[in-house]
């Protein structure tokens, strides 16, 4: 179960190693939110709350902060605007936003920065360069985002963990430039990962749903080939694809590209006797949670929840399991009767002797509605890039950090740093 990667080799620059007092800071988090698709607001916190921590600890830089919100095309794909109102109540002082990323707006609030305020970025996935991925450091640090922006800055902090696993500019772009140190969050991350590291054991269970499909199959396709998986149990909407792509569900999949079926057919054949998929699933009839077995469902049902069935054989292999890994949640759980397969094995890997490992926002929130975060080993926001880094592989920011390390130590950034620390001393 072991593989080349190593997260207790990793090198990389912490906040002190910045010295980042007076000196103006970019600060990359992770603060994308789910969207209440009525209402449009941001449905929980939890994220913002933990970059507030990293925030908190730079109270004496000139802070600009950088974060994507969803998806172009999709409706959660909004201003941080909220973001900033948000993060204004956490902190306890206001944080300035600026509908704008790399334009002369944003350039010009961000050298008016005091020290100890903090000013939000709009939408970074506002450029498209921001949805692409870039093979090197090097070239990302050629694209428009980083060279528009690296000059304003002494330092950049990179505390974006749930983006770990993606190669944008915003990632792996400014280290080229820019001395770089790993936010709190994300050596929070790493320290619980080497200890999982060392205390997990097998049999090894995955639990994959949601439905965010293309990330959970990439995610997976990586814990299967590096043998990081004995089981996987499929919940949610990547269940229906697994599903369909077997041919045991002939209802329609909104949003489910061509590759994401291509991928979960590859999978049941190349690991046909490791991946188990739901025997029932619950659907709405007359306002009431009705369960019927998959191959009962009437055309054009939509599926909200796992079945009782489903739930009994799952929390079963998840009693039995070394370490069970779970990630997005099995039902639509903030609908009234359709929580129920989430509770039951948020449940079940609660009473699990077992290493336990939930990730994303949805099951952090689930975990908390139920009050079970204290009975799980290791809870983190996020999602794609928690799996891959357990499936033993070297992500983008790790990658990124670790260049930064190795030039900082080499003495790459001495002329930036002289320069920096010249203008702090000035400005106090």
């Amino acid at each position: 179960m072991k593989s080349g990667f190593r997260l207790s080799e990793l090198d990389f620059l912490t906040l002190d190693d910045l010295e980042p007092e007076g000196k103006r800071i970019l600060v990359r988090v992770d603060i994308n939110t789910p969207v209440d698709p009525k209402t449009g607001r941001l449905i929980e916190h939890t994220r913002m709350e933990e970059a507030a921590v990293t925030l908190r600890a730079l109270g004496r830089s000139k802070v600009v902060v950088c974060s994507h919100q969803g998806r172009v095309g999709e409706r959660d794909f909004v201003s941080l605007e909220e973001h900033a109102e948000i993060l204004s109540r956490i902190l306890g002082k206001k944080v300035r936003f600026v509908d704008d990323v790399m334009g002369p707006a944003a350039r010009r609030e961000a050298e008016s920065l005091s020290e100890g305020e903090v000013l939000l970025l709009d939408n970074l996935r506002l450029m498209s360069e921001e949805t692409q991925q870039y093979p090197s450091v090097e070239e990302a640090a050629r694209t428009f985002i980083v060279q528009r922006l690296w000059r304003l800055f002494d330092g950049f902090v990179l505390d974006a963990f749930p983006t770990a696993h993606r190669a944008h500019p915003s990632i792996i772009g400014f280290p080229y430039y820019l001395p770089t140190a790993a936010g709190v969050l994300v050596m929070k991350e790493l320290k619980q990962l080497q200890k999982l590291e060392i205390v997990q054991k097998g049999p090894f269970t995955a639990v994959l749903g949601g439905s965010k499909v293309r990330d959970r199959l990439e995610a997976l396709d990586a814990l299967l080939e590096n043998r990081r998986a004995d089981r996987v149990l499929v919940t949610g909407v990547v269940a229906l694809v697994f599903l369909k792509a077997a041919g045991k569900y002939q209802g329609a999949l909104d949003k489910v590209d061509d590759w994401s079926m291509s991928k979960a057919k590859e999978l049941l054949q190349r690991y046909p006797s490791i991946i188990d998929m739901p025997k029932d699933l619950a659907i709405e009839k007359d306002g009431k949670r009705v369960e019927l077995p998959v191959s009962e469902l009437p055309p054009g049902a939509r599926p909200l929840d796992i079945g009782s069935r489903t739930i009994k054989e799952y929390s079963k292999v998840i009693r039995s399991s070394g370490t069970v890994f779970m990630s997005g949640p099995p039902g639509a759980f903030e609908l009234e009767g359709f929580d129920v397969g989430t509770r039951e094995l948020l449940h079940a890997l609660a009473s699990s002797f077992g290493t336990t490992i939930v990730s994303g926002g949805h099951l952090a929130t689930a975990l908390d509605r139920f009050g079970l975060s204290k009975w799980i080993d290791h809870v983190s926001s996020a999602g794609g890039a928690l799996i891959q880094a357990l499936a033993g592989k070297e992500l983008p920011l790790f990658r990124a950090l670790e260049y930064s390390a190795k030039k900082m130590r080499e003495g790459g950034y001495a002329e930036l740093l002289s320069r920096s620390s010249e203008a702090a001393a000035r400005a106090k």
